[in-house]
């Protein structure tokens, strides 16, 4: 099992969708959120990934499909 730790950027249109929740359903990957900063019109997580390197990847490819911009986190996140 592999962690990857990215950054999710939801334009306006896409605030309201269930993303994550998705793409925890849809992909064998675990989903667990870090930190997040989510308004009316913009909103951002820091999401933290487990499973297989290639199905991490597919998640992601699926997000930047829909209008997600994903950036990979490196540093210190909020641990417990």
């Amino acid at each position: 099992m592999a962690v990857k730790r990215v950054r999710f950027t939801f334009p306006e249109n896409l605030i309201r969708e269930p993303i994550i929740y998705r793409l925890g359903h849809e992909f064998q990957v675990i989903t667990n959120v870090r930190m997040a900063d989510v308004d009316e019109k913009t909103g951002w997580v820091v999401l933290e990934l487990e499973g297989d390197p290639d199905e991490i990847e597919r998640s992601l490819a699926w997000a930047q499909e829909r209008g997600v911009r994903v950036d990979p986190v490196t540093g210190d996140i909020v641990e417990g």
